[in-house]
């Protein structure tokens, strides 16, 4: 037997006591179910670290020795493998006939058969190559790099061009206009105007010296060699200096856009960042060195219809940037280059295998991938993507186990009930502000499972056993209508701008229509959970209720400690940083009294240090960002608090479970060794250099250490003496 599945040896020298955690031999689960379940945590398990040293490494030590990175893969964890089954289950219904399909749920099938034309004997893609590229590019006005005429004489306008791309192709260049609720009336739509995004991942990459060096050689390689790919296939002669010359400027703008665009830290308080102006004003105040803001946004809605007039409210949230990039002067030669390859790069993924190689060193440079994604994951992944609300319905009627709700629906009511309660020991928040947290978290609309609506109402503080559940599934008219367009099996590049396109209108429509407060914010079909401060929403997809996280077979300790975390921490994102902004309502309000907003902010301080002071070897020795990741933080250290109090309780109404084979270990551990392996997982260096730039939660490895080192009840579960590195003296707590 290998040496994981011996009992755990707890040393009292430094880490805990030396007497083994006993379980009732009389008293053992011999399930099939659990079984598994123990397998699964000992084989995860590196029972040669002691807990109190590194849980972490304790409880995915033998998981991390087991797994390697996929060479397509930048990272891998335990969620990405319950993503890559979800896409196995996903790619069997795609390809499985059905007479029951609605029109919406052909369409898919449609999508997903014209990307997996390589499956006939003539590979369409690879056979069309850039020809649909190519296509597209003269439609937009050519692409000046790969043209020899290209001139602006009366033909040319910045503001029609990214009109263009942002209410035909989804895309937002130079500046990112969208429509979505209003944050301080979240019954309402309005025009939003934000900081753009960028070609490459983060704005660092663009400056800086070492590994960023390297990324910015390789992005401006991949640039030069699509643009000889296209001069080539034009019949043009290769002129390398000029293409060369002509890339380098775009690179150059690139990165004085990247300049101008605010620090992740600089906006993380929504509360500053919103600027409501009328579209006159938004005129008069950013000038853009003379950019019409009326022409660029009537010509947006036109796309629609929709008119809009000089008294259009609309919100700013990028006003450093817009003021920043007032007086820049660019050539429109420049510019056209720089939007149109912003468009390209987009489509490479759906381009023949010449663009794909194109791309390869690039890719190689900034996460470290040295292959392509097998091309039905592609394809899965892609209509899953465009299609999510489709493919929730299809995966909820094939593959979800629908008892699981009654289940899950409990966990929420209790983890709930278990927030109220805490909200009562807090001594740092005033009786005001923790009534208006009870009315918050009891208005909180959960969308959950298979696209079932479930509200707590009414919620009295000890009285939460009261669930209606309606329906919000979409209905046979509603689903067809969200999805009018036509595919082609023959055409994929084609189906993909249409569905830009799709995507771009549903969204600007909303402008003049009324906020559906029953809209999902995401599909059924994903590994992942997710709150909406404007909705004050939390959704629980069934895709992500998988072992470990949920099995209505395992013990509710691994339950509580895998799916009950997860509501938790989507619970709290109601709190957080961002979140406590906004009211039951969804409206970005101040419902806090002084005392208790600048108490939140002393707590919040002490996480933003002790996350600060963690620091990444794989990240070439990065601090993770305390400033940015708090949120998340907030969100984890309030989620396993809730989690495990939730889980007390209904071992003290429920009475305690059996324990599992081959583990001698009680519920409290198993609650807290299934929470550390659900975010078990490794990272490429070169992703990892990245991530802690852009990624708004801690690594995963910090993620179970921050949080537990916090957590009394986690050191008094494994014995920890005070001082060990999972016992420190200080600790922080928010919720």
């Amino acid at each position: 037997m290998k040496e994981q599945f011996k009992r755990p040896q707890h040393d009292s020298s430094s880490s805990g006591e030396d007497q083994p955690f006993k379980s009732n031999p009389n008293n053992v689960c011999t399930t099939a179910d659990c079984v598994t379940a123990a397998s699964r945590l000992l084989q995860n398990m590196d029972q040669s670290v002691k807990p109190c040293d590194n849980f972490y490494q304790y409880a995915c030590g033998g998981w991390l020795a087991r797994h390697v990175i996929p060479e397509t893969s930048s990272y891998h964890s335990v969620l990405d493998i319950l993503g890559d089954k979800l896409e196995i289950s996903l790619k069997g219904i795609l390809e499985k006939p059905d007479t029951r399909d609605r029109d919406a749920i052909k369409k898919a099938k449609i999508l997903y058969r014209s990307c997996m034309n390589e499956s006939k004997s003539v590979n369409l893609i690879e056979k069309l190559d850039s020809q649909p590229l190519l296509k597209l590019i003269s439609s937009l006005g050519d692409w000046p790099v790969a043209s020899e005429d290209w001139d602006t004489t009366e033909r040319w306008s910045l503001e029609d061009t990214l009109a263009i791309l942002t209410a035909h192709f989804h895309k937002k260049a130079l500046l990112d206009m969208s429509v979505w609720m209003d944050d301080r009336d979240s019954m309402h739509h309005i025009i939003r105007i934000d900081q753009p995004g960028l070609g490459m991942p983060s704005r660092d990459l663009y400056f800086n010296d070492g590994n960023n060096q390297k990324v910015r050689k390789s992005y401006l390689y991949y640039m030069v060699s699509v643009a000889k790919i296209i001069r080539e296939d034009k019949n043009l002669t290769q002129d390398d200096n000029q293409v060369l010359a002509e890339m380098m400027q775009v690179l150059e703008l690139e990165t004085e856009i990247a300049n101008a665009t605010s620090l992740v830290e600089e906006r993380q308080d929504a509360t500053t960042m919103y600027k409501k102006l009328k579209l006159s004003e938004l005129s008069n105040k950013f000038t853009f060195n003379g950019f019409n803001w009326k022409q660029f946004v009537q010509g947006v809605l036109k796309s629609v219809p929709i008119d809009v007039h000089p008294e259009e409210e609309v919100v700013v949230y990028s006003s450093s940037y817009l003021e920043k990039m007032n007086d820049h002067l660019y050539l429109c030669r420049t510019l056209q280059n720089y939007l149109m390859w912003l468009l390209i790069s987009d489509q490479v993924t759906s381009l023949s295998q010449r663009f794909k190689d194109a791309r390869a060193g690039y890719k190689k440079a900034l996460d470290g991938t040295t292959g392509e994604t097998a091309w039905w994951r592609h394809c899965v992944r892609y209509v899953q993507g465009s299609m999510e609300t489709a493919i929730g319905a299809l995966y909820v009627r094939e593959a979800f186990a629908g008892k699981s709700k009654l289940i899950v629906t409990d966990l929420i009511g209790e983890i709930k009930q278990a927030y109220i309660e805490t909200l009562e020991e807090l001594e740092w928040m005033d009786a005001p502000s923790k009534e208006k947290a009870r009315e918050k978290v009891c208005h909180t609309l959960l969308n959950s499972l298979n696209q079932t609506k479930i509200r707590v109402n009414p919620c009295h503080p000890y009285d939460l056993s009261t669930i209606f559940v309606g329906d919000g599934s979409q209905g046979t008219h509603r689903l067809s209508r969200s999805y009018s367009l036509n595919f082609s099996e023959e055409q994929f590049f084609e189906n993909t701008l249409e569905n830009l396109k799709s995507e771009a209108h549903k969204n600007l429509k909303k402008l003049r229509e009324p906020v559906d407060p029953n809209q999902w914010i995401i599909g059924a079909a994903v590994v992942n959970a997710f709150y909406s401060p404007n909705r004050n929403q939390i959704v629980f997809p069934a895709g992500i209720l998988q072992p470990p996280l949920f099995s209505k077979h395992q013990p509710q300790a691994l339950n509580f400690g895998g799916i009950g975390m997860v509501i938790g921490h989507e619970i709290m994102h109601g709190f957080d940083d961002n979140g406590r902004n906004f009211d039951k309502d969804g409206n970005m309000l101040n419902w806090w009294s002084n005392h208790s907003a600048e108490q939140f902010k002393e707590q919040s301080q002490c996480m933003v240090q002790q996350y600060g002071n963690f620091k990444w070897n794989l990240a070439g020795g990065q601090n993770v960002s305390g400033i940015t990741t708090l949120g998340e933080n907030i969100a984890d250290n309030g989620g396993i608090r809730q989690a495990f109090r939730a889980y007390l309780k209904w071992v003290e109404t429920r009475g305690e479970e059996e324990h599992l084979p081959g583990l001698d270990m009680n519920d409290k551990q198993l609650f807290f060794i299934n929470f550390a392996q659900v975010w078990c997982g490794a990272y490429r260096p070169e992703y990892a250099s990245q991530s802690i730039k852009t990624d708004s939660h801690s690594p995963l490895e910090y993620r179970v250490l921050g949080s537990l080192q916090n957590f009394e009840a986690f050191s008094e579960a494994f014995q920890c003496h005070k001082g060990s590195r999972m016992n420190p003296e200080q600790k922080c707590r928010v919720w």
